[in-house]
């Protein structure tokens, strides 16, 4: 009993299910025997009489699998699932799958396969990390958000500006028991925290009143303050009721002087019949952005920019419809020519949602979407100095707090492909770059001038995998790559295949353990002997398959023959004609290094190998 269920198991796993008729035996004959290109040519002959069923495609995607026909064995395993496989099958699909570059899909297929085989190894590690989905960059956030240490539930935070290490922002905290009656809350100061230091944020006690003052922009060399306050001292008044009267905010300058900023004057913009407010300084300084309610706008509050200097101001030009709308802009900020600015008027994700708009050749305005923004208010975003970090309030945690975000490092890899003898360009070479288990990620060929890029994040290396026929296949790494291009030559060494008297020489051909299929390295290699024998059309080879010494004699000629056929059939599939060629598994019968039941890992490497023997030139 024993012995008949081994031999089913044996039968079963060679991939014969009882879906297997009359019409496919002559194809089942052919794999059974490896002549996987034969039967290839027979099932598909099932194929176009319409008389192929799940058995069939199954087998096809098993023929082109063992050959290393990626494309045309994820076509047909995609056909076989339609109805329950064995495991076996699940799996391969996956890893066609991910050869593509289809994670997401694969990923799918190995959830069947681990079901079915939970204690399989190949499972286990699937397992352990079910949603492995490598990515090259997030497309969908440009940044992470925290919140910073010193914004606090007990305080009002908002308008921060960072400059150097220094950030800049308005807050309630002040010491001052005087409160604002139109909100019942402390007025706002202007305060300072070193943001390397663990020092509590500090008031800038030359600029603030007993009244509302902020928020501020600063100039690029940090010498220059802009920032707003309300207009009680300088008598900008807007008549209410009665006798009430609403101070307007208007817009200040000061100066920084051997290390403390001095008050210097108002801005001629300023009116009592208007509010002037919400700094923002380009990286000039030649033009100030605000934001205001005067005449000429479009809605409740909107932004302007004026053109600005120490000691002038120009005309006030409204920034038009493309940026405001009939409801509130405001918190404008500028970092190499980009708008950063608020508003409730265009479609966004809550209340206040921040947007940015390109002043050279923006057509629209563009939400800044999550993780800055929220339901809630978001508001006052500026980014630092390096263009790298933003800084904003929210108020998603109830009360006007600060936050960071962080900008996901956005890398392009621009590598130029040459020969290394000539120093010609090298166009239409596959670059490739594969992810930490050896599978690409994404594939694509250089150009005219043997450039090709690729977008990546900053958070890792990459290993590149550079082909072109003629060529040695090169493997490069690339270390953790900087903001920006990161460009880099890379050199392809023409491709020398040793032929001897009796021998081409390759370097190992490399299986799977317990598998006799071609593997990606398998087919780089063996693509160099079908050159070689197309250069010299009278040359037959025979395929000799060897092992190392562990396991059975049995086992070891069992393998080494399906291994040396599989081989065989690949070079077949690339146009060698299979007149030219012949196979044999000689298993552990003709070591290279005769160390019997003693070698070492290092001679059981070497002894299992794959010898091309030249029997014709």
């Amino acid at each position: 009993m024993i012995k008949k269920y081994l031999i089913l198991g044996s039968f079963l796993a060679s991939g014969f299910l009882f879906a297997q008729n009359k019409n496919t035996e002559e194809a089942d004959e052919l794999f059974a025997n490896y002549r996987y290109v034969d039967a290839i040519d027979e099932y598909l002959e099932l194929v176009d009489k319409g008389k192929a069923n799940t058995y069939v495609y199954k087998q096809l995607g098993d023929s082109y699998y063992k050959i290393f026909n990626i494309q045309e064995a994820s076509k047909w395993y995609s056909k076989a699932v339609q109805k329950k496989q064995d495991a076996e099958t699940y799996y391969n699909y996956a890893q066609t799958l991910k050869s593509q570059g289809k994670y997401e899909e694969a990923n799918k297929q190995l959830d069947v396969f681990a079901k079915m085989e939970p204690k399989d190894p190949r499972a286990i590690i699937h397992l352990e990390n079910p949603n492995y989905i490598p990515k090259l960059s997030s497309d969908e956030a440009k940044f992470t958000v925290e919140k910073l240490p010193y914004s606090s539930k007990e305080f009002t935070d908002f308008g921060p500006i960072s400059v150097g290490n220094t950030l800049y922002f308005v807050s309630t905290r002040n010491k001052s028991n005087k409160k604002d009656k139109w909100s019942n809350q402390p007025f706002l100061d202007i305060f300072k925290v070193d943001q390397n230091g663990k020092a509590e944020p500090e008031p800038i006690e030359n600029l603030n009143t007993n009244h509302h003052d902020g928020p501020v922009s600063i100039s690029k060399d940090g010498n220059l303050m802009v920032f707003s306050k309300d207009g009680h001292e300088e008598g900008l008044f807007k008549k209410g009721k009665g006798r009430t009267k609403i101070a307007q905010q208007g817009l200040y300058l000061a100066k920084k002087v051997n290390g403390e900023w001095k008050y210097i004057k108002p801005l001629s913009i300023n009116s009592s019949e208007y509010s002037v407010t919400h700094p923002a300084l380009s990286d000039d300084g030649k033009t100030l952005y605000f934001a205001s309610d005067m005449p000429g706008g479009l809605g409740d509050t909107d932004l302007w920019k004026v053109s600005f200097s120490e000691n002038s101001l120009g005309k006030p030009v409204n920034l038009g419809d493309k940026i405001n709308t009939p409801a509130k802009e405001g918190f404008p900020s500028v970092r190499e020519n980009v708008l950063y600015f608020s508003t409730n008027g265009k479609q966004g994700l809550g209340g206040f949602d921040v947007f940015s708009f390109d002043l050279e050749n923006g057509e629209k305005a563009e939400n800044m979407g999550t993780p800055i923004n929220t339901e809630k208010d978001d508001f006052s975003f500026s980014m630092d100095l390096d263009n790298k970090n933003g800084y904003f309030a929210s108020n998603r945690d109830g009360i006007d707090q600060l936050y960071i975000a962080e900008g996901i490092c956005k890398a392009e890899l621009l590598n130029l492909i040459k020969d290394e003898e000539t120093q010609a360009i090298i166009a239409n070479a596959e670059v490739a770059i594969l992810d930490e288990q050896g599978n690409k990620i994404i594939s694509t060929q250089t150009n005219e001038k043997g450039e090709v890029s690729f977008e990546v994040s900053c958070e890792q290396s990459y290993q590149l995998e550079i082909s072109n026929p003629g060529y040695e296949t090169k493997m490069v790494t690339i270390a953790q790559p900087v903001d920006g291009v990161n460009k880099k030559e890379i050199l392809l060494t023409p491709e020398e295949v040793e032929i001897t008297e009796t021998e081409v020489k390759l370097d190992n051909i490399y299986f799977e353990f317990d598998k006799s299929f071609i593997t990606q390295q398998g087919a780089k290699e063996l693509d160099k002997l079908v050159r070689v024998m197309q250069k010299y059309p009278e040359m037959n080879i025979m395929v000799k398959s060897h092992t190392d010494s562990k396991g059975s004699a049995s086992y070891n000629k069992k393998l080494s023959n399906e291994r040396a056929q599989s081989t065989v059939q690949y070079l077949i599939s690339k146009g060698i004609s299979k007149d030219r060629l012949s196979g044999q598994g000689m298993g552990s019968t003709e070591p290279k290094i005769d160390c019997g039941a003693n070698c070492t890992e290092d001679e059981d490497a070497q002894n299992r190998r794959s010898e091309f023997i030249i029997v014709k030139k």
